[in-house]
């Protein structure tokens, strides 16, 4: 497919990474393998030319398991103090890892507060600016330690959709802990089948979207996902969901292979990245 083809020639991807995808299922540690895969896909991408960002969850889930918590927290008070302990450890690996390969790593961690006020929206888009100038790789994440329920995203698909609106990003590649959209849950129903690309997000796509994934690390389901797309296609964005149980998806995304599906970009006109935000048209 030409669409898959195109894939080839992007300049600006920014790929998203669930807590799901980042940690051993069976402990919830981090899984140092797939870190260590994914950073050098990174850099390679980097050393292609491309400018690329990462967005990561990870935060609550690694401080979660650093403070001996067994369950998901739900009070805010305690997800902000895991994510206080949790994001220094998972920024700590990721800049060993990428000092492994020779490449730079920053981080910025962002609210809502961030894009809704103009000046503080505009230095994040200086800044991401800056980073690529320099060849730096961004590693975005929420910062969850000080967000409030009004100021907070709600999950790391909306802030990638919104980040790649806001840096001008031609692909956003989430990584899932599923292979794609589905006409159903395939978790319920085995007669559901891949999506491999839509053209438009219309209502039967939108009931597709189921909210709920079955994992007790994320907070992203199908419906983030979707929303996701809307920002992203609207935006001028091609957005690619792919299972993120093996990171090399990436390559074969962006070497136009047919996996996961794909979600085409179809800038609208009047495009106004506030317009989302304000009315939290990405709920």
């Amino acid at each position: 497919m030409d669409e898959r083809k195109n894939l080839m020639n992007k300049k600006r991807i920014i790929i998203k990474i669930g807590s799901s995808s980042l940690t051993h299922m069976e402990t919830g540690n981090l899984n140092l393998d797939k870190m260590e895969k994914l950073v050098r896909i990174l850099t390679n991408l980097r050393n292609q030319g491309k400018d690329v960002i990462l967005v990561t969850s990870g935060a609550i889930a690694v401080g979660r398991k650093a403070l001996g918590l067994m369950e998901k927290p739900k009070e805010r008070s305690i997800k902000q103090a895991c994510a206080a302990v949790g994001q220094a450890r998972l920024m700590m690996v990721y800049q060993k890892l990428f000092s492994e390969y020779n490449q730079t790593a920053a981080q910025i961690l962002m609210t809502k507060y961030t894009m809704i006020n103009d000046i503080s929206r505009a230095n994040a888009q200086n800044t991401f600016n800056e980073l690529f100038k320099m060849g730096v790789i961004p590693i975005v994440n929420e910062n969850d330690t000080v967000s409030t329920d009004e100021l907070d995203f709600g999950d790391n698909d909306t802030l990638s959709a919104i980040v790649t609106a806001l840096v001008g990003g031609d692909l956003l590649i989430l990584l899932s802990d599923i292979d794609g959209l589905y006409t159903d849950d395939p978790h319920v129903n085995k007669e559901a089948t891949l999506i491999s690309c839509v053209k438009e997000i219309g209502d039967e796509i939108l009931k597709m979207a189921k909210s709920s994934t079955g994992c007790n690390l994320g907070t992203g389901g199908m419906a983030s996902k979707i929303s996701a797309a809307k920002i992203a296609n609207a935006s001028g964005a091609d957005m690619v969901i792919v299972n993120g149980d093996d990171v090399q998806n990436i390559n074969r995304v962006i070497n136009g292979k047919e996996i996961g599906t794909l979600f085409l970009a179809h800038r609208a006109k009047d495009f106004n990245l506030m317009d989302y935000i304000k009315t939290k048209q990405y709920g």
